[in-house]
């Protein structure tokens, strides 16, 4: 059953990170999002896509309805449906030999986050909206391009609402081979600007490790070298993000280890956080003895 769509309003973080690489996607996406374009944010996990939507949203300034992406949604998830039915009954005794009664039944309509949104010209962030499935979606298609919402007749009688003027909208994705992933239709993917993210460059990722973790950069440096080092080795098959960096500079700040090879505590977080149970221990503590020393 639908429920009342929630109202964000969000500010810029403090805490986000400008290096000159955020800086100049910061400014590409709000050039795109000012004269009217949706925004498409797609990279792997732990490149930080959802926190810079969230911190685009905020710098925009206008309230923020987030959707999350779900296989589970149908259009009426996006749009809003009928919650249920309203009776009301008029008895009408004025004259006391006669009495008259009305009853009148009609459908209570919800709407929901995209109606909201495009309706009070509203900052949509549709977060990892490729795990919504396509026919899902489809309702995007004439919002997003001819700026006309399409509505089931049962929402007061209306066919479509022309959207608010400030509109925008922010979405997130994952490469289409992860799992619990949909493949988007091209007809979407083509009225939106798609910025690919990659991982970044060490100086931001360095910069992120020690702002997330509050570690002195000298040492989260060390871990984010480490990270990068075994994310680039063609003989470890998997590749830690900077989520790994972050876990394993807050968690050593936190315990106040040292970044060192003879510190037990250190090695165990960084195989832990690492190799995530897979049977690359001994690579692994081979990469921090050439890293850390």
């Amino acid at each position: 059953m639908a429920q009342q769509a929630t109202v964000l309003r969000l500010e810029p973080g403090k805490d986000f990170v400008v290096t000159p690489l955020i800086k100049s996607i910061c400014r590409r996406c709000l050039a795109y999002l000012k004269a009217g374009y949706p925004v498409h944010l797609s990279g792997p996990a732990g490149t930080g896509k959802t926190t810079l939507a969230m911190h685009l949203a905020g710098v925009i300034g206008r309230p923020v309805m987030i959707i999350y992406g779900d296989e589970e949604f149908g259009s009426s998830d996006l749009l809003g449906n009928d919650k249920g039915i309203v009776s009301k009954r008029l008895v009408d005794n004025f004259v006391h030999s006669v009495v008259k009664t009305e009853e009148n039944v009609s459908n209570v309509w919800v709407d929901q986050r995209l109606t909201t949104a495009c309706k009070n010209g509203y900052t949509l962030v549709y977060d990892e909206f490729s795990r919504s499935r396509a026919e899902a979606n489809n309702v995007l298609l004439s919002a997003l391009e001819e700026r006309l919402l399409v509505l089931p007749e049962s929402r007061y009688g209306e066919s479509y609402i022309n959207i608010h003027s400030e509109f925008r909208a922010i979405f997130t994705s994952n490469p289409d081979e992860y799992a619990g992933v949909y493949t988007p239709q091209s007809a979407l993917l083509d009225r939106m600007i798609t910025i690919n993210l990659g991982c970044y460059d060490a100086q931001t990722e360095a910069a992120i490790t020690s702002a997330k973790s509050g570690m002195p950069e000298k040492e989260s440096n060390k871990i984010v070298e480490l990270v990068r080092h075994i994310r680039e080795n063609q003989d470890i098959s998997f590749d830690p993000t900077i989520r790994a960096s972050i876990m394993i500079a807050d968690i050593v700040n936190k315990q106040e280890v040292k970044v060192k090879t003879d510190d037990r505590v250190f090695i165990e977080t960084c195989l832990d956080v690492i190799c995530k149970g897979s049977d690359t221990s001994g690579q692994v503590k081979k990469a921090i003895e050439n890293i850390i020393g």
